[in-house]
C-alpha cells in the first residue's frame, strides 16, 4: 500500500464524498466541516495525484473524464472500509444507551420506565443524562433525545414533539387565577438558565410587555418544578417537563392557553449507523407514551 501512503485519507474522503454527492455543500454537511476545508481537501489531493478530479465552473465542481472514471474505485473502497469499522463497532444490541437532559430524564423518563421494560423486556438501557451537545457517534450513544431547532451538525435529526409553554402551579394558586391578568399578581419561578420567557405566554393572552413579579430564581427547571409543585410561585413549563406531575394532579394548569416556543423535542442519531431493532423499539415507544400524555392532558 505503498501507493496509498503518499496521499492523505481525508483529501481522499473529501473527494469520495463530493464526487458521490455532487456538491461542497452536502460533502462538507456529512463530514461536518466547512465547505473550505473540503474544497482545500480536494486541491491538496489533485496535486498529490497529479491529476484534475473536477472542473471549477459556475454551476459548481463537475467530475473531470479521469474524475469519472476515479471517483466508483474511490466509492467501493470507502464503501469496504466503513463495513469493516462497523463491524467493530457492532455492540450487543440488547443494551441501549440513550443520552438526554437531566431534566427529561428525571420528570419525563424515569417515571415510565417500568412500562417499557414490560414492553421489552429484552432490551437494557443505559441513560446518559446530560446538558452537553455530545458526540454521538464518539461517545458510543445509540440515540438522544434534544431541545433545539433540529439543526444540529453531525446528526440525524427526527422531529418528535413542538415544545408548547404554559404557566402551571400548585392547586391553592390556581384558585386564586380566575383571568390571565391575575397571572401578574402571583409570584415567578424563574429558571435562571433558560431560554424560554414569560413574554412567549403573556403575549399569547394578550398581556404582552407585561411583567411578572419574580422571587426565587434556580438554575435548574427540575428544581423550579419542585419549587412550583411546593407552592412557592407560577412557573413557565414545557409538556414532557411538568405531564408527569399535571397528571398526578399535583401541578395544574389554571388556563389552557399554550404558545409555540419555535422549538422541538427531535430524536437525534449518529448519521453513519444504521437504526437497530432496539432503537426503532424504543422510538415507537416514546412517541406511544408521549402520545398517551398528551391525550390525557387534552393537548391534542
Amino acid at each position: 500500500m505503498k501507493d496509498l501512503n503518499s496521499i492523505h485519507l481525508n483529501g481522499l474522503r473529501a473527494v469520495e464524498a463530493t464526487g458521490r454527492l455532487g456538491s461542497l455543500q452536502a460533502a462538507a454537511d456529512e463530514l461536518g466541516v466547512t465547505i473550505g476545508a473540503v474544497s482545500q481537501q480536494i486541491i491538496k489531493t489533485e496535486k498529490q495525484l497529479g491529476r484534475i478530479l473536477f472542473e471549477r465552473s459556475p454551476r459548481g465542481l463537475v467530475a473531470t473524464p479521469f474524475g469519472e472514471s476515479f471517483l466508483p474505485s474511490l466509492t467501493s473502497g470507502f464503501e469496504v472500509l466503513d463495513q469493516a469499522v462497523a463491524s467493530a463497532r457492532r455492540r450487543d444490541e440488547t443494551i441501549l444507551t440513550i443520552s438526554v437532559a437531566p431534566v427529561f430524564a428525571a420528570r419525563w423518563l424515569v417515571h415510565r420506565l417500568d412500562r417499557f421494560t414490560e414492553k421489552h423486556p429484552d432490551i437494557r438501557l443505559r441513560i446518559d443524562a446530560t446538558t452537553a451537545l455530545v458526540n454521538l457517534e464518539s461517545a458510543g450513544v445509540d440515540i438522544g433525545i434534544r431541545v433545539g431547532a433540529g439543526d444540529w451538525p453531525g446528526v440525524k435529526a427526527e422531529l418528535l414533539l413542538a415544545q408548547e409553554v404554559f404557566p402551571v402551579c400548585s392547586p391553592a394558586i390556581a384558585e386564586k387565577l380566575k383571568e390571565p391578568a391575575d397571572i401578574l399578581k402571583i409570584p415567578a419561578i424563574i429558571d435562571g438558565h433558560s431560554t424560554l420567557s414569560w413574554e412567549m405566554w403573556l403575549r399569547e393572552v394578550g398581556l404582552s410587555g407585561e411583567q411578572m413579579v419574580t422571587r426565587h430564581v434556580f438554575n435548574d427547571a427540575s428544581l423550579c418544578l419542585d419549587a412550583a409543585i411546593a407552592g412557592q410561585g407560577v412557573m413557565l413549563a414545557w409538556q414532557t417537563l411538568a405531564a408527569y406531575s399535571l397528571i398526578e394532579k399535583r401541578l395544574v394548569m389554571p388556563f389552557p392557553l399554550r404558545a409555540a416556543t419555535g422549538f422541538a423535542h427531535y430524536f437525534v442519531t449518529p448519521p453513519s449507523r444504521r437504526e437497530t431493532k432496539t432503537v426503532l423499539a424504543f422510538k415507537q415507544w416514546v412517541r406511544d407514551e408521549i402520545a398517551g400524555s398528551m391525550r390525557r392532558l387534552g393537548f391534542e
